[in-house]
């Protein structure tokens, strides 16, 4: 059963929207704009609010962002890294993953490379119980779809 506090904190959600922005580059205009301004939230809150919790980032770096809107105007959000094919296209030097994976390979990272983005991606809410071992293997496929060769050391 829910505690009165619980009871009197929840609050009514009109939407839950995910959008990609780019580090310390939110502003009022697409696309953040029209998916919070239809809700009517404040823009310019969440834009000084999500470029100072980014700003650790390199500008222009794709971040996931997850927001609710609450039926009174108010709103939350949760920023994630950036994906793990973006972390290995720029690790290897790509543009894009091969066209044929298994077959062509596009390029090759290295087992440091898997580990460096691992450490980054645990700090995501939703990896942040999963073992660092587990996160790797996780990478190292990815790796493999995207035809992308992960080896020990570069020759």
């Amino acid at each position: 059963m829910a505690t009165l506090k619980e009871i009197l904190t929840r609050r009514p959600v009109a939407a839950t929207t995910r959008l990609p922005v780019p580090a310390g580059g939110a502003r009022p205009a697409p696309p953040v704009g029209p998916a919070l301004g239809q809700y009517r939230l404040n823009l310019m809150a969440f834009c000084k609010d999500f470029n100072a919790r980014t700003q650790k980032y390199k500008p222009d770096t794709p971040m996931s962002v997850t927001i609710t809107a609450f039926k009174d105007n108010t709103f939350e959000f949760t920023v994630k890294s950036p994906s793990v094919t973006w972390y290995l296209k720029k690790a290897a030097g790509i543009e894009s993953g091969s066209g044929r994976p298994g077959h062509v390979e596009a390029s090759t990272v290295t087992l440091k490379h898997v580990y460096e983005i691992a450490k980054v991606k645990q700090s995501d809410p939703y990896c942040q119980y999963m073992s660092l071992e587990s996160i790797c293997k996780s990478i190292i496929g990815t790796a493999n779809t995207m035809g992308i060769k992960v080896v020990k050391d570069l020759d």
